[in-house]
């Protein structure tokens, strides 16, 4: 429970977070339901006179695809449903089990690759490329924001929470525990 201090400076080097495993347990089940909702529902919507149409997260993916942009699509797919995807569940398999006062088995694997996907997870870059888009194209036709916009927007958030919450020495420490 103590704190890690600078001999020199007297800055904070480490400090034990507070209720660590819950905080960031609640953070992912709230992250899971907004990555469904931001996989399934409209993510925006395009009304040009009386004509409106509404896209949803994979069907921006598949017309890269389709207009022969199968790289770009292949890293949208990537840095924006994969890998959260796998973050959320990682954060998930290692987290539930903890809670409840046990050890999952390859916790270390399963953590390290949390690290490796961590800087992977570009739904931020994503979103601003769909800000600068909407500006562009609120021009040509009204812009209908869907809910999967707001949930995407609100994953970002909860997703940065997840990983200021998280105590990594706690983790580590339940690894001790393992062996």
């Amino acid at each position: 429970g103590g704190s890690a201090r600078c001999v020199r400076c007297g800055t904070a080097l480490y400090r034990p977070k507070r209720d660590s495993i819950n905080r960031t347990l609640a953070l992912a089940l709230a992250g899971l339901i907004l990555y469904i909702i931001a996989n399934t529902n409209p993510f925006l919507g395009f009304k040009i006179g009386s004509q409106v149409r509404e896209t949803i997260l994979a069907t921006g993916i598949y017309q890269l695809y389709q207009q022969d942009m199968k790289m770009i699509a292949t890293i949208v797919l990537f840095t924006v449903v994969l890998v959260p995807a796998i973050y959320l569940f990682s954060m998930l398999y290692i987290l539930v089990p903890l809670q409840m006062n046990l050890v999952p088995r390859h916790l270390a694997r399963v953590f390290r690759l949390l690290g490796f996907l961590k800087p992977w997870g570009m739904m931020e870059i994503f979103m601003l490329g769909i800000l600068v888009s909407a500006v562009k194209l609120g021009k040509m036709a009204t812009i209908i924001p869907g809910a999967a916009l707001f949930a995407f927007m609100a994953l970002i958030f909860v997703q940065a929470a997840m990983t200021v919450t998280l105590d990594s020495h706690l983790i580590w420490e339940q690894l001790n525990r393992q062996q």
